[in-house]
C-alpha cells in the first residue's frame, strides 16, 4: 500500500513486483528474439501536426510532443558496467529505513549516471550497490537524446535487485519518454489523433531524440518493466512525480488510483488512449510563474505530502537560462543542485544533462 499523507517514515516491505528482475538481465538471454528491424518513418513533416509552430523560448506555454525542443550534446562512448551476480550483497538487518535519494532525468547518459551515483556513495567502483538500506528513486526519462538508454535501464533494474537484497530499495517512476518509447515500439507509424492533426508515435520518438541503437536493443523485459512503472509515489512526505503538471488529477484522486489507471491504460493497448496519456505527461511549467504555488497545493491537497519533487523540465528552462542548441560555443548552463521554487513547495531535479548541464542525485530532505 502506498504511504498516504500524515503517515510516518515509509517502512513498506519490498514486494516481488517492485524488485523482480529476470535472470537474463545478469547475462545473455537464451530466449531473446532478434532485434526488430528498424523501420524508417515517412517524411516527418507530413506526420507532424501542421499548426505546431516553434514557440519563443522566453514564453513557453507547454510542450509539443512532436517538436524537438531540447538540445542534444553527444558525449561519445558510454561506460559498460559489469554485471556479476556473485557480487550482489546479502540481506542486512536494519532498524528502520535508510536515507532517501532521488535522481533526475538521465536520458541515456550512463557515464554521468554512474559518476553521480558513485559520488553519493550509492554504488562502488565496480558499479554495484553499496548503500545498504538507502532508498533510491528515479524520477523517469531513462532513454532518448543520450547514447545508451538501454544501458541505463539495465543498470536501474540490476540495482533494484541488489538494493532489495541489502535491505534498501531502488525504484523508478514513469516518465513521458518511457511512454514515448513504448508507443514507438507498439504502434510505430499508426496514425493517432493528436488534437492538432495526425501524428504518430514513431515520428514523435524520432523528433524527441529517439536513438536507433536503443530501439535495436529493446527487449521484452525492458518493455514489461517500463509498462509497470508507477506514475507517482510518496516518500517521507515528498510527493514524487515525473512531470511538473497537474494532469495527474485527470487519472485519479489517490496515488493508488493514478498508478492503476495509467497501468490499465497501457494494458488496453489503444494507440489513441496511449497518445493522450503521453501528451498529458509532456505538459510542463504548471508550478512556475503566477499560480504555480497554488497548482502544487492542488496536488498536495489530493495526494498528500508537504512538497512535490519532479523532473521533466530542465532547471535552466525554469530559470530562463536556456543553453545553445548546437553546444559548440558555450560551456553549458550552470546547475549546482536542485531548484526549489513555488513558495518552497516544489523541487525540480532535472539538471539539464542533455544541455551539457548536470545529472542530479540528491538526498532528501533538503536543508532549505
Amino acid at each position: 500500500m502506498t504511504q498516504g499523507a500524515g503517515q510516518g517514515p515509509e517502512v513498506r516491505t519490498p514486494t516481488v513486483r517492485d524488485f523482480r528482475v529476470p535472470a537474463y538481465v545478469h547475462g545473455a538471454d537464451p530466449y531473446a528474439q532478434p532485434p526488430t528491424p528498424y523501420a524508417e518513418p515517412g517524411p516527418l513533416a507530413q506526420q507532424s501536426p501542421p499548426d505546431e509552430e516553434a514557440r519563443p523560448a522566453e514564453e513557453p506555454e507547454g510542450y509539443t510532443p512532436t517538436q524537438r525542443d531540447l538540445p542534444v550534446i553527444k558525449r561519445g562512448d558510454t561506460l559498460q558496467v559489469p554485471v556479476d551476480p556473485e557480487l550482489v550483497p546479502g540481506p542486512e538487518s536494519t532498524e528502520g529505513p535508510g536515507p532517501l535519494y532521488v535522481v533526475g532525468d538521465v536520458h541515456g547518459y550512463l557515464d554521468e549516471l554512474v559518476a553521480a551515483l558513485r559520488e553519493k556513495g550509492l554504488i562502488d567502483i565496480d558499479g554495484n550497490w553499496s548503500a545498504g538500506t538507502a532508498r533510491l528513486w528515479f524520477l523517469g526519462d531513462f532513454t532518448d537524446r543520450g547514447p545508451d538508454g538501454i544501458g541505463v535501464i539495465d543498470l536501474v533494474m540490476r540495482l533494484s535487485a541488489e538494493a532489495a537484497a541489502a535491505g534498501g530499495y531502488c525504484k523508478a517512476l514513469m516518465g513521458n519518454h518511457e511512454l514515448l518509447l513504448l508507443g514507438a515500439k507498439r504502434f510505430g507509424d499508426t496514425p493517432v489523433n493528436s488534437g492538432a492533426g495526425t501524428a504518430t508515435f514513431q515520428a514523435a520518438w524520432l523528433l524527441n531524440g529517439g536513438q536507433k541503437t536503443d530501439m535495436d536493443r529493446l527487449q521484452d523485459h525492458h518493455l514489461q518493466w517500463m509498462a509497470r512503472l508507477d506514475a507517482m509515489e510518496m516518500a517521507d512526505g515528498h510527493l514524487l512525480v515525473h512531470s511538473d503538471t497537474t494532469a495527474y488529477l485527470d487519472y485519479g484522486d489517490s496515488i493508488e488510483a493514478v498508478n492503476d489507471t495509467v497501468r490499465e491504460t497501457l494494458t488496453r493497448n489503444d494507440a489513441d488512449e496511449c497518445w493522450d496519456l503521453f501528451r498529458k505527461f509532456t505538459k510542463r511549467f504548471a508550478f512556475r510563474d503566477d499560480g504555480g504555488a497554488q497548482a502544487v497545493r492542488d496536488l498536495l491537497d489530493v495526494y498528500g505530502g508537504s512538497r512535490i519533487v519532479h523532473g521533466h523540465s530542465p532547471i535552466p528552462y525554469l530559470l530562463g537560462e536556456v543553453g545553445s542548441e548546437d553546444g559548440d560555443d558555450a560551456a553549458g548552463p550552470v546547475v549546482e543542485g536542485p531548484h526549489v521554487y513555488a513558495d518552497g513547495l516544489a523541487i525540480a531535479m532535472d539538471g539539464g544533462v542533455t544541455m551539457a548541464g548536470k545529472l542530479l542525485v540528491q538526498q532528501l530532505p533538503l536543508d532549505s
